[in-house]
């Protein structure tokens, strides 16, 4: 390995997702091992702009991969959308001598990641910190798995309640643009439905398989749903729908919202960012640069960070097929 960077710096930018400390810890351990200087900023792109450093060495990262959320803070910022913005995010960079930049978080962060390269080719690597899964590239991204386990714990608590008053729960889980957490977690849950937006089920399908579910026995039943589901405008409009057409049925609704963002990173996050960290700084240090670190058949690898944009993951087409069939 040609050690040729010595000073990088380490950021979080966008949604928070379990894990990303245990990112900035592999990243900032992964330095001090190549005698590598690493430096945080806090706030994202935001705090780029505003030299919100701060040095980071081995021991300033102990005792956080355990918690959820990241040490650095995140934010949006406006001001880096701009020509103006950036030319003083650069110059902020150059003026502590820091060589390179790892930013840790999803297709946002990534696209300032690759236009900031672009105008002053400056290095850029990127680690996917998203619980939406909704990067191409990689198997699992940040803070996926965690997110998932939340959802399927709290469906699971919901499943209780629901046997006890014989009621149709639908629960809303995240994923604007994707259904990675409803499919898996609906199915890990045993849901008698699953609405994702990679596939518009209809209104009426979806009657007909809770009439199903009836005659089949089933006192309650759990509907599963993305929050960018097209069945319906909102969740409460597919409950409205089924309570006016299945009188048979006590409809409740439930909406996990931002606690799949929380808490303690599970095993598998934890030990992804501790792979992808030490990966994001061997790649600077060896001059590379406009690239994202991802998993694929358990095996770290790279991605050009546009095609990481602009690509597309795709939902398990056969899990759709074992969704459909657990529904028996």
């Amino acid at each position: 390995m040609t050690e040729t960077v010595k000073k990088i710096a380490v950021m979080t930018s966008g949604g928070d997702a379990p894990g990303m400390n245990a990112a900035i810890r592999s990243v900032v351990r992964t330095s001090a091992y190549y005698r590598t200087e690493c430096i945080g900023i806090y706030r994202g792109y935001q705090g780029l702009i505003e030299g919100d450093f701060t040095p980071l060495t081995a021991r300033s990262v102990n005792n956080i991969i355990q918690k959820g959320g990241t040490m650095l803070k995140s934010a949006r910022s406006k001001e880096f959308m701009t020509k103006e913005g950036r030319q003083i995010a650069y110059e902020n960079l150059k003026e502590k001598g820091i060589e390179g930049l790892v930013v840790i978080g999803g297709d946002g962060s990534f696209t300032g990641g690759v236009v900031f390269n672009q105008e002053y080719d400056f290095p850029v690597i990127g680690i996917p910190g998203t619980i939406d899964n909704d990067i191409y590239g990689t198997s699992h991204t940040l803070g996926y798995d965690t997110a998932l386990n939340t959802a399927m714990d709290a469906i699971d608590k919901i499943r209780d309640t629901a046997s006890s008053h014989s009621r149709l729960f639908f629960v809303e889980v995240m994923g604007r643009d994707a259904g990675f957490i409803a499919l898996n977690a609906g199915v890990g849950a045993g849901a008698e439905e699953i609405l994702i937006p990679e596939e518009d089920l209809g209104l009426e399908r979806m009657l007909e398989s809770l009439k199903k579910s009836k005659r089949s026995g089933k006192s309650s039943s759990i509907v599963v749903v993305a929050e960018g589901d097209k069945s319906g405008k909102n969740v409460y409009e597919l409950a409205n729908y089924v309570e006016e057409n299945l009188e048979e049925y006590e409809v409740r609704v439930s909406v996990l919202g931002h606690m799949q963002r929380g808490g303690s990173p599970t095993c598998f996050d934890r030990v992804l960012a501790s792979r992808l960290g030490v990966k994001a700084v061997e790649l600077l240090i060896d001059g590379k640069t406009n690239l994202m670190v991802g998993l694929q058949n358990n095996e770290v690898v790279a991605t050009d960070l546009e095609k990481a944009i602009k690509g597309i993951n795709n939902i398990d087409m056969d899990l759709l097929r074992v969704s459909d069939i657990m529904t028996t």
